[in-house]
């Protein structure tokens, strides 16, 4: 399907549109990408290695915090105090994109 969904999160991969509670989110291509890559493994714990491979160039610097940083600008777009978190993450691990934090 052209739509990824998570909760009342939408992603029209299609239109390369994102939506939340009704609201176009304007997201840069690289939260795109990013948040893309995390709706298709909906549920699942995506490691920084899987996301460095996937979303940028892989000969970029692995140590950088460049994903947490881009994980922050998305959650700040995507996640609003009203609005139940959907962006988990595992300390160590990776994140997860759901509508319950894996474990629970």
């Amino acid at each position: 399907t052209p739509v990824l969904r998570v909760a009342d999160l939408e992603l029209d991969t299609a239109r390369r549109v994102a939506r939340r509670a009704g609201m176009d989110i304007f997201l840069s291509a690289r939260e795109y990408a990013l948040l893309e890559f995390l709706m298709l493994r909906k549920g699942r714990l995506v490691t920084r290695q899987e996301i460095w491979e996937h979303v940028y160039e892989l000969h970029s610097n692995a140590q950088s915090n460049v994903i947490d940083v881009y994980v922050g600008l998305l959650r700040k777009k995507v996640e609003r105090p009203q609005w139940r978190r959907l962006i988990h993450t595992r300390r160590g691990h990776g994140y997860t994109v759901a509508e319950m934090p894996p474990g629970e």
